[in-house]
């Protein structure tokens, strides 16, 4: 059987297992998956008091020793307070306003990146096709491997210029791959990228783009394997993995999406995110994935002056040198106790907030919870995702809603300083007193 990636919605009732909303979401995956089925992704879409709506992302066709399970937990035996380090999460494929098209959130990136000592984000809040600006205290880092990082299982190492293996999908016109292959190396001569090979997979790697029931970005991959081949031959040989391929979408789909103004869910993003969590979680690397344009007559359209968000696609022809550039310095993924214990590696415990857009529950707002980091979630960055949550079962001061970024970065800067960020804000509420035994 060849492996493929795909995803399916799964309820999972509220209270189904342990004391802990991770562990009730947990057990409600696992009991919904089919022989061969492995859990590598979770978004959920929607929650009340009776459930949570999940939609997972799966991979059959691989054993289950290949991929680890993405609920492996391990709480944090403290807080490090000697920096304050923020992850910043924009989801792939929720129709985010902030985030959600070309590297539209790096503005944000570089504010939040001045309130804190280290911000940690990945791809989809930076990469704007052919440009991308990474702040120069921030960790670019695949979702997935943000999400392990908040379950406390990996940590992080800084790198100075990682091996870089780049695989380049079947194409029918070669000005495509070419435009790739010279994207390549012209950062080779411009700034010293570490490439030690380019690999040309056949045909029978596919991806394509699908919209979920919720109206997230998703999609299905064929012949997964052919790339995971390719990977475990070479494994010695790189420490990064960028890919370009073509992701199938409907005829028409390009003009339609520049026209939305922003309205209209990038349809490509949600597959490219399924494939490197897949890539990172089997082989603990970096990785990143750049769309191919299909043919010529997409690449020489003229979509006029689009939505500011959109732009950086609109001027891009091979749409891969953010990939390049921001997995050039990406950090090597560590496990084991003598890695995560040495001093110069990030874990979880380096970890002071997590800020999200309102509304985003997954894997790592839920292992925020359990390891009592703080969450900050941003109102203003309208999406998708129909979550309140205000039901979780937060510790006293350990989640803030902001109304936009700029109130989230306020939040971080009171955190930082040892400030109550209500203390700030009028009225201020007298602390209660209690009565024991009354």
């Amino acid at each position: 059987m060849s492996a493929v990636l795909y995803e399916r919605e799964v309820a999972v009732p509220v209270g189904t297992a342990g004391p802990t909303a991770l562990a009730a979401v947990e057990q409600g995956v696992q009991e919904a998956l089919g022989a061969g089925e492995v859990a590598i992704r979770m978004a959920v879409t929607s929650s009340s008091a009776r459930e949570y709506r999940c939609e997972v992302g799966l991979v059959a066709g691989l054993s289950a020793t290949q991929v680890p399970s993405m609920f492996k937990f391990a709480r944090r035996p403290l807080e490090n307070t000697s920096a304050f380090n923020c992850v910043l999460l924009v989801p792939t494929g929720v129709g985010a306003e902030i985030g959600g098209h070309a590297g539209d959130a790096t503005p944000v990136a570089a504010l939040l990146a001045a309130a804190c000592d280290t911000l940690i984000t990945h791809p989809n809040v930076v990469n704007a096709s052919d440009i991308i600006d990474i702040p120069a205290n921030a960790l670019y880092v695949e979702g997935s491997v943000i999400a392990r990082l908040l379950m406390g299982v990996v940590g992080l190492q800084r790198a100075r210029n990682n091996r870089m293996l780049v695989v380049l999908g079947h194409h029918d016109d070669e000005l495509f791959v070419n435009a790739a292959i010279n994207s390549v190396n012209a950062a080779r001569a411009s700034y010293g990228l570490a490439v030690p090979a380019i690999v040309r997979l056949g045909p029978q790697f596919e991806m394509e783009s699908e919209y979920t029931h919720s109206g997230r970005a998703a999609g299905r991959i064929r012949g997964l394997d052919s790339l995971l081949s390719v990977l475990e031959e070479r494994r010695e040989d790189f420490d990064a993995v960028a890919i370009s391929t073509q992701i199938g979408v409907p005829p028409g789909y390009h003009a339609e999406y520049f026209e939305s103004n922003g309205e209209m869910v990038n349809p490509w993003g949600g597959v490219e995110a399924m494939l490197t969590h897949a890539i990172s979680t089997i082989f603990d690397v970096p990785s990143a994935h750049a769309p191919m344009l299909e043919t010529q007559e997409i690449a020489n359209s003229d979509p006029g002056v689009v939505d500011p968000r959109m732009a950086a696609e609109a001027v891009s022809l091979a749409l891969i040198q953010c990939v390049l550039k921001g997995l050039q310095r990406s950090p090597s993924i560590v496990t084991g106790d003598a890695a995560l214990n040495h001093s110069s590696t990030v874990t979880a415990a380096d970890v002071s907030c997590l800020v999200i857009p309102d509304g985003c529950l997954g894997i790592p707002v839920l292992a925020a919870l359990e390891q009592g980091i703080k969450v900050i979630a941003v109102t203003e960055n309208r999406n998708l995702m129909q979550n309140d949550l205000d039901r979780l079962p937060w510790q006293e001061g350990q989640f803030y809603r902001a109304a936009n970024y700029w109130e989230a970065a306020g939040v971080m800067s009171a955190l930082k300083a040892g400030v109550d960020p209500l203390s700030v804000r009028r009225p201020i509420i007298s602390a209660p007193v209690l009565y024991p035994g009354n």
